[in-house]
């Protein structure tokens, strides 16, 4: 799998942007720091999510993701967003009540975040520079793969499960070999 080429903007072509995911923080829904560089070395799936969305569902497929694959190194992040439709009304307590006692969802979840327009958290700003616009969320439940170096691997919209072949296949690919 090929990563995603970085560019610096508004500098010579030649010269390489070093941002990775890593440089980003998020704030977990508890209200503490959640730096990205914390996965350094771990595969990051980042997927902006809503609890009152046709696309909800895919809270469990990404839980049985990470149930499947957080030994090998994967760590899926959940970013709640009431950006597509108002359909994250809730505040940080009732998001975590949701998606836990609804999904079991055990994985990381940070504050509810913007991630679109010029307000967009910095991470999907960043993202977005990397993968255009075509490539930017356009609804709740896109994925950006973020591979064990912090480098955007790929991109997969919200109609793409977590359990969709590709998905899973491209996961697998940046993680180590399992040897039971």
């Amino acid at each position: 799998m090929t990563t995603l080429g970085l560019t610096s903007r508004g500098g010579p072509e030649t010269t390489p942007d070093t941002t990775t995911a890593h440089t980003f923080d998020f704030t977990s829904i508890d209200g503490h720091p959640l730096p990205l560089s914390r996965f350094a070395g771990q595969t990051l799936l980042v997927v902006n999510t809503a609890s009152q969305c046709g696309f909800t569902c895919q809270y469990a497929g990404l839980q049985e993701l990470w149930e499947s694959y957080r030994d090998r190194g994967l760590v899926v992040l959940g970013v709640p967003s009431d950006d597509f439709g108002g359909q994250e009304p809730g505040d940080e307590t009732q998001i975590r009540e949701f998606s836990a006692s609804r999904y079991n969802v055990t994985f990381p979840l940070t504050v509810k975040t913007r991630v679109t327009g010029n307000e967009a958290h910095p991470f999907y700003r960043w993202a977005r520079a990397q993968v255009g616009l075509l490539g930017s969320p356009k609804w709740n439940f896109h994925k950006y793969l973020i591979g064990p170096d912090g480098r955007l691997v790929t991109w997969f919209s919200s109609i793409t499960g977590p359990n969709a072949g590709r998905l899973v296949a491209a996961v697998d690919d940046l993680l180590p070999e399992w040897s039971d």
